[in-house]
């Protein structure tokens, strides 16, 4: 009987890969608790567990005595002598071997079942702690589960269960059983059961270790991530900073023929990403933030953290970018709320569509909705948060998810056609041209670059005392 425990006991362990040392400890305790149960809690005992040999050894110690007040820490003469067969005399320690079967089979069932559990605390315990110091790293997992009324996935990572919740998926991509998925491990919560190991692939810590993989550069430290912004699946910005001299940043991050930058970006689905140089000065880094727009010129409030910047007629539509794109991201990458104006001080009218135009896809229910909460046009629906969406609109966050990724592509696509139509227009726009070819020939003449005259124009227009 003590052999079938043991293994029993042992097999477990070893479907959860617990430590053996553990495991006798676990056993020790528990058999422990069985021989205060059948003899109560001042009973002097020792369990000696041997995983080798598949045995389980329970010593009962008593104190031999003339009278018996404590039949549990106490043993008659008699009884000592008949049990060990020597000569025994008042004072002397009596050391009993208690066999498994005198347990009772209930107890011992009882017994397997709490070391069970201790196994399975063990098992939580084990999971947390592995993920825990695994945030931010990727993990490489299956698709074993797609729950389609939440959006949500489940994915085999080491024989443990992780989730990648809707939110944390990358819109455009669909995935199916079977595939093989690489996320990074965001967040690891303890409930009821196992943790909950949540992973993304829309974190921009996932993007910055895809440059750690391809770009050895940046994983020697030698070229630095400074920020990264990030829209996911379809565009990102990543700041980045050499301490080599000898190396240039932007040149190692996008690699020969742009193969580096490449093999991420077909990791993320084609989703597009600038590389830019950082720098501490806030007026060059916001001018290489929203490359590839030729900026005339940039008024800062440092205080606020706010830029106004003035562009060209035909620079308008690269600085904000469709959808306003550019701008957004520009602005998450510097920290710095930017306002695009045209030349002449005109601030640029953001395109927008009325809501009416997207009542068929929403249903009348939810366009109702909106409509009651005041969101009337798409750009009011894409600028509040989700969470507001939430909490005002009392819808779930999967469909909150599935209509914004609606409307912004339709509000793109929409976009997208007024653009060519501006562009036409500002073509036939007389001396626009000739304007620039001016101002090229000035900064050529003066020996600096677009970058350094813009940061000089800035600085002239600067009003004193500053």
């Amino acid at each position: 009987m003590n052999h079938e425990i043991v293994e029993s006991f042992a097999q477990m362990a070893r479907e959860k890969g617990i430590d053996k040392d553990i495991l006798i400890g676990i056993v020790e305790d528990i058999f422990g608790m069985m021989v205060k149960k059948k003899y109560g809690p001042n009973v002097k005992y020792d369990v000696v567990v041997n995983m080798d040999k598949g045995d389980i050894e329970i010593y009962l110690e008593k104190e031999v005595v003339e009278t018996v007040e404590d039949p549990s820490t106490q043993i008659s003469i008699a009884d000592a002598q008949k049990k060990s067969g020597d000569s025994l005399s008042a004072g002397e320690e009596f050391v009993e071997i208690v066999p498994l079967v005198d347990f009772g089979r209930r107890l011992v069932i009882s017994a397997k079942q709490n070391l069970n559990q201790r196994i399975k605390e063990i098992e939580r315990e084990a999971i947390f702690n592995e993920y825990s110091n695994s945030i931010g790293e990727i993990v490489v997992g299956e698709i074993y589960q797609i729950r389609k009324g939440k959006g949500e996935i489940l994915v085999i990572h080491n024989k443990n269960e992780l989730l990648l919740p809707r939110n944390e998926q990358i819109y455009k991509e669909r995935y199916k059983k079977g595939d093989t998925i690489r996320a990074i491990v965001k967040e690891v919560r303890k409930g009821a059961g196992n943790p909950t190991v949540v992973i993304s692939r829309t974190d921009p810590a996932f993007l910055m270790r895809l440059f750690e993989i391809e770009i050895p550069e940046v994983y020697d430290g030698i070229i630095e991530i400074k920020r990264i912004a990030r829209e996911p699946g379809d565009r990102a910005k990543v700041a980045v900073l050499s301490h080599d001299e000898r190396i240039d940043a932007v040149g190692a991050c996008v690699g020969m023929k742009g193969v580096r930058i490449h093999a991420i970006v077909r990791e993320l689905n084609n989703e597009n990403i600038d590389v830019i140089n950082y720098s501490e000065d806030p007026l060059v880094f916001i001018q290489r933030a929203l490359a590839p727009a030729k900026l005339k010129e940039i008024q800062m409030d440092k205080e606020n953290k706010k830029a106004v910047i003035n562009v060209a007629n035909d620079q308008v539509s690269l600085a904000i970018g469709k959808g306003g794109q550019n701008v957004r991201l520009a602005s998450k990458l510097t920290g710095y709320e930017l306002t695009v104006q045209k030349e002449g001080g005109e601030e640029e009218e953001e395109y927008d569509m009325d809501l009416s135009e997207f009542r068929e896809e929403l249903g009348d229910v939810l366009y109702h909705k909106f409509f009651d909460e005041n969101y009337k046009s798409v750009r009011d629906i894409i600028k509040t948060s989700k969470e507001d969406l939430i909490n005002t609109l009392g819808i779930e966050p999967e469909k909150v998810d599935e209509i914004l990724a609606m409307l912004k592509k339709g509000f793109e696509e929409a976009e997208v056609e007024v653009d060519e139509e501006t562009d036409a227009l500002l073509a036939e726009l007389d001396g626009s041209e000739k304007e620039e070819k001016n101002e090229k020939e000035e900064i050529a003449s003066d020996g600096k670059t677009h970058e350094e005259a813009v940061v000089k124009k800035t600085e002239e227009t600067k009003p004193e005392g500053e």
